[in-house]
């Protein structure tokens, strides 16, 4: 990827990055509401942007899920959840609901999906969780839009400037 100067969305109009912010909240309360833990929130939040190939939001969203619990092992297995014993059969749904998601431009989602996943996840919980990747979606846009850096780990100093300015999620 070039290094090219981008507009950054969330500094150059903040009142609009905040909403969507506020929805993102809203939208993590919704879960937390609906019995969607935060183990499955990160996981198809991951795997939205590796999708996406957002690679800002992919680190955010692995922070996350460390602290979360999740494993470094189940993280390299998210890729390849389909052929991986790793996880449940709600994460499975989850997986499965977010791959709907990023490719909706193809079929919406499809019947199949929509019944696999409803036969395991409550309603309240496949809203929840469509509102979810409704708010990742987004943010992996303005992210890739942005072309927001991924420093090496040890290059904290950027993270750390947008933590100051708001521009993390």
């Amino acid at each position: 990827m070039t290094e090219e100067h981008r507009v950054h969305l969330s500094r150059s109009a903040p009142p609009a990055y905040k909403a969507l912010a506020a929805v993102s909240k809203t939208v993590g309360d919704l879960a937390g509401q609906s019995g969607v833990d935060d183990r499955l929130k990160e996981l198809v939040q991951i795997h939205t942007s590796q999708l996406n190939g957002c690679a800002y939001c992919v680190r955010v969203h692995i922070e996350r899920a460390v602290t979360a619990g999740v494993t470094a092992d189940i993280i390299g297995q998210i890729p390849v959840w389909r052929d991986s014993g790793v996880f449940s059969e709600r994460e499975r749904a989850g997986l499965e609901l977010a791959e709907a998601f990023v490719f909706i431009h193809e079929d919406g989602i499809p019947d199949d999906v929509y019944d696999r996943v409803g036969g395991v996840l409550s309603e309240q919980e496949y809203v929840a969780l469509s509102w979810i990747l409704v708010s990742i979606n987004a943010f992996n846009r303005i992210a890739i839009a942005g072309r927001y850096s991924v420093p090496p780990r040890d290059d904290l100093s950027r993270e750390d400037d947008d933590a100051k300015t708001g521009a993390a999620w």
